[in-house]
């Protein structure tokens, strides 16, 4: 999807900062040691040049990626975008090709995260082929444009997440895998993770993830500036590949057309399978996206499970420890590299200290008896890490992520009973405003606070109206003014764009999900197990609990039968032996036909099911695919 331009119907939505806001960030840019300039000597560092113009398309010719459009970072920040933002965003928004030393280089700035090649003996290794087939495509041309047509020897996926596999066949293709010409590397259980957490909550993830990348919203000052890891997500076709070499254990040593590669495990950090490694031929050290430079997010915004900040904290000691001495430079999947070994000693250490601090802290206030939104609003970081531009909030924050540790620990019910059954959203709001007077009566209440400069509580207001009466245009133009205040003053990158997503449909309806991670080449590696699960999770119970299903599913193609049984509204599946005589039907068919018979190909051949064939039926009768366009600021 093209980023929408700025037009005069929606520019005349859009309002100035107002004087709260602009206090705010003066008081900030007053703070902040702005006139520190290493980072944007290192940003630059290295620079070999950059593909022009900055726009990738498709197939179709649908751009998927337009670096060119971010063009307008530039010079000082302007009041509606917070000034560490635009800092930030200036930086990770430069493109090109980057010599990190020589024989090791990056693309960045070609979608969200980074891709780096490192030179063996005949040809080159791969870290992390970005999103999409045809942004990796376009790094990979613009590395031989500057550094000759080498092939590519091996891939190596640094963890489970679709910015770090997506754009593989950009890269490489089947053949050349099938061939054993290119070795696929990755940490132990990196396809299990990564399909899943594309599918089992993918329809929410994904339409929650359009907010929080703005992949919908205009790029400008007053609309999308980038979310702090990187500007955004490409739209273009992901895949994924099983690996051909899993590393199972630290300490782990593999040598790849020569560069010999030490490896460090650390699962359940950013990701549930993550690893970091070492060159010692180049005296690199790449840290895949748990040191970076930002604070990095212990509970994303679209939604995944909990990070571990305490063995997050755990792991980059080890890395400390392990490769900090032998190391000249660290990079990662996301931002600029780190060079020296004082400096990088020192870059470690502070972003190990601050996931350590946030889960210390975050355990002891909460054992003092304090929420998580009571220890969110008092916990102070050392002036070291707050003064520390690595450590500043611009993907994860301070806020959101002592949230999440608290809900680590103990859950969604903060123990005070009056909040053990609330009302739903609707209900509440609905009770709230009659409280108040009425809805009208709850506008006037929000435009006070909204021209006070208070506008957490403006919004809080608003939620109630709009939930109570989504069709109120007062409540739909205030509420979307507020947020738009409360995008203006964010440091966080993915605040920002939650906050314009939001107002965004408040004034031009549901935008969908712009960007979809379960693409048909990661649903087709669902292992049989995953599978099955998906079409539990699809299940409408309600509609269900009268059905009592029994049969078998061979699939033929990988030598492996299943018993499953639907009663109660659940799906239950053992892994046995077909039995005619004890199943009501058996279906026989390839893994790929029953993904298609899924997505609703009822016609085509390769499906054979012997007995009652209306048991099958009945089963896909029930099924409720998600809903990639519901409503999230109205009920």
């Amino acid at each position: 999807m093209d980023p929408r331009p700025l037009t005069p119907e929606t520019a005349m939505h859009q309002n100035d900062a107002t004087p709260a806001i602009r206090a705010q960030h003066a008081a900030l840019a007053e703070s902040l040691p702005f006139a520190d300039a290493r980072d944007l000597s290192a940003a630059d560092r290295g620079y070999l040049g950059t593909i022009d113009p900055a726009v990738i398309r498709g197939e179709d010719g649908d751009v998927v990626w337009d670096a060119a459009s971010y063009a307008f970072l530039a010079g000082d920040a302007p009041d509606t975008v917070n000034p560490s933002l635009w800092r930030q965003s200036g930086l990770v928004a430069r493109h090109g090709l980057y010599e990190v030393v020589e024989g090791l280089y990056q693309v960045r700035g070609l979608d969200l995260s980074n891709i780096s090649f490192v030179e063996g003996d005949t040809g080159v290794i791969v870290i992390d082929p970005l999103i999409s087939k045809e942004t990796a495509a376009a790094a990979l041309a613009l590395y031989r444009e500057h550094r000759g047509d080498r092939p590519v020897v091996a891939v190596i996926h640094t963890h489970s997440h679709i910015d770090h596999f997506g754009g593989v066949l950009g890269v490489v293709t089947d053949t050349e895998i099938a061939d054993g010409r290119v070795e696929i590397v990755a940490p132990a259980d990196f396809t299990v993770e990564a399909v899943a957490e594309n599918v089992y909550a993918g329809t929410a993830m994904g339409r929650r993830a359009g907010y929080m990348y703005g992949a919908a919203l205009e790029r400008g000052p007053r609309g999308q500036v980038g979310a702090g890891l990187g500007q955004t997500t490409s739209t273009g076709h992901a895949a994924i590949v099983v690996p051909t070499l899993s590393i199972e254990k630290t300490g782990e040593r593999h040598t790849i057309d020569g560069v010999e590669i030490e490896f460090q495990m650390a699962p359940g950090t950013e990701a549930p399978a993550e690893m970091h490694f070492y060159f010692p031929k180049y005296r690199a050290l790449c840290m895949a996206e748990n040191a970076t430079h930002t604070q990095h997010n212990l509970l994303t915004l679209r939604g995944a499970l909990v990070r571990n900040p305490h063995v997050w904290s755990q792991y980059l000691t080890e890395a400390i420890e392990r490769f900090a001495d032998d190391a000249d430079v660290l990079f990662a999947s996301h931002h600029w590299p780190t060079w020296g070994t004082e400096e990088i000693v020192e870059f470690l250490g502070q972003q190990r200290d601050l996931y350590g601090y946030l889960h210390d802290q975050t355990l002891r206030m909460l054992n003092q008896g304090m929420t998580g939104a009571e220890i969110a609003e008092e916990i102070q970081l050392p002036p070291a890490l707050e003064n520390a531009w690595h450590a500043r909030g611009y993907y994860g924050s301070v806020s959101h992520n002592v949230k999440a540790i608290y809900q680590r620990y103990m859950g969604w019910f903060d123990g005070n009973p009056a909040r053990l059954w609330p009302h739903p959203p609707k209900a509440s709001a609905e009770r709230h405003v009659a409280a108040m007077g009425g809805i009208d009566n709850v506008v006037a209440l929000a435009q006070v606070a909204h021209d006070e400069g208070d506008f957490r509580w403006a919004a809080t207001l608003l939620d109630y109206a709009t939930f109570t009466d989504e069709n109120h245009a007062a409540a739909r133009a205030l509420y979307a003014d507020t947020l738009e205040q409360l995008a203006y003053g964010s440091e966080n990158g993915t605040w920002r764009n939650f906050y314009l997503s939001g107002a965004t449909e408040l004034r031009e309806g549901t935008f969908g999900t712009p960007t979809k991670t379960d693409a048909p080449a990661i649903i087709a590696q669902l292992t049989p197990e995953q599978l099955l699960d998906a079409i539990a999770i699809s299940i409408d119970g309600p509609r269900a609990w009268d059905l009592d299903l029994a049969f078998d599913v061979v699939f033929t193609d990988l030598g492996r039968s299943f018993r499953v049984t639907l009663r109660n509204g659940v799906l239950v599946y053992v892994e046995k032996a077909a039995d005619a005589a004890t199943a009501a039907a058996t279906v026989t068919l390839e893994k790929q036909r029953l993904i298609a018979l899924l997505a609703g190909d009822t016609d085509s051949p390769g499906v054979d099911i012997t007995g009652d064939a209306d048991v099958f039926a009945s089963l896909l009768s029930v099924l409720d695919p998600g809903d990639p366009d519901f409503a999230i600021v109205t009920p």
